[in-house]
């Protein structure tokens, strides 16, 4: 598994390097009126790609958050894409002022990935829900659990980013992946799990306890 620099994403660097360069060019030309729109995009360009530490003090079997944002889903379901059995289902929405590296939820094996193309509709809308462009993976825990989270493309993001590849060993809190720029995540886990978060609470990747197997 590739790994990613810190404390930055390697993914933004060239978006950063294009951004600053064109503040550079405006500011050393004069340009005022163009030079601080472009010092504007560049701070937030650097702010989207951040990659900060995260501790989390969840017990052992608990799942953390893949992703930081806000859980708009938490629902009982059939999923006949990635488990094949019944699910909760808890999908996290992350905007453009969110970090967007997402983490590990739970140590084990990944045991196969997904990717489908499609649209890039709002990511928190049902079309996006069913249509929009999407990277699943499955990991199996050592206790033989098996979970799926899935990374979805939304109205801005146009990027998945995923460094996983099948039979990679993972351990909770690693970085798996990010998407740019703003979308959601959603975790399926057995139908028994223990869901400890709500609707609207905001959740932190790898630090909020968001479920535990039982």
């Amino acid at each position: 598994m590739t790994r990613p620099n810190i404390p930055l994403a390697r993914e933004g660097y060239p978006f950063i390097a294009f951004a600053s360069f064109v503040t550079l060019i405006t500011a050393i030309l004069g340009y005022e009126l163009l030079a601080w729109p472009s010092l504007f995009v560049t701070t937030f360009v650097v702010a989207f790609f951040r990659d900060p530490e995260r501790m989390t003090d969840a017990q052992a079997e608990e799942l953390i958050s893949p992703a930081d944002g806000k859980v708009i889903i938490i629902e009982e379901m059939f999923d006949d894409i990635y488990l094949q059995e019944q699910v909760i289902k808890i999908s996290i929405f992350m905007n453009v002022f969110n970090v967007h590296v997402n983490r590990i939820p739970m140590d084990g094996t990944v045991k196969e990935i997904y990717y489908k193309p499609g649209k890039f509709y709002s990511a928190d809308s049902e079309k996006g829900a069913l249509l929009n462009e999407r990277c699943g993976i499955v990991v199996q825990t050592k206790i033989g659990q098996r979970m799926a989270f899935v990374q979805v493309a939304g109205l801005i993001a146009r990027r998945i980013v995923n460094w996983l590849e099948p039979e990679d060993i993972v351990k909770r809190g690693e970085r798996f992946g990010l998407i740019r720029f703003g979308s959601r995540v959603d975790l399926y886990l057995p139908a028994t799990s223990k869901v400890s978060v709500k609707i609207g609470q905001k959740v932190s990747a790898g630090k909020t306890a968001i479920a535990s197997f039982t």
